[in-house]
């Protein structure tokens, strides 16, 4: 019996816009590829960096501590949800891409030689306006390095 692999795409976020890449990330994993996002830190979000913290801040007060909805500060964490919001998560198909999907802040050891793509459609060059990385806003809401 032969197993077919499913074929793997390394995708590096750095410079790229949170919500483009998402939404390719998203098309990818329903499409049956396993993909893998690093430097998720250096994702970029669009828009005027004071309001934009202001807006998560305001969302992280809603919900309780035990009983949710959970609330992550950090990138790699924000950057998955992001995609999961994408994807019709729960249903099977939608479960079934969310387990293709890792995130990593940086690049692993393992990864470092291996070929990485870039999403051309999420260049942050494109931008006009401000703009700031994932990065600057989980430290801002919370994100302790060390964890």
């Amino acid at each position: 019996m032969q197993t077919t692999k499913t074929p793997v795409t390394l995708v590096n976020a750095d410079g790229l816009i949170l919500g483009r890449m998402a939404s390719v990330v998203a098309k990818k994993l329903l499409n049956g590829e396993n993909v893998i996002i690093v430097n998720a830190e250096k994702a970029v979000i669009s828009g005027k960096k004071r309001s934009k913290i202001a807006e998560a801040k305001e969302f992280l007060e809603v919900g309780a501590p035990k009983r949710g909805p959970f609330h992550y500060r950090r990138p790699d964490k924000i950057l998955r949800k992001t995609v999961r919001g994408m994807l019709p998560f729960k249903q099977p198909k939608g479960k079934n891409a969310l387990k293709k999907l890792k995130v990593f802040i940086g690049v692993p050891e393992d990864l470092k030689d291996q070929q990485m793509v870039s999403v051309e459609e999420a260049q942050a060059a494109k931008l006009n306006g401000p703009y700031f990385t994932l990065a600057d806003l989980a430290k801002q809401i919370g994100w302790n390095q060390g964890e």
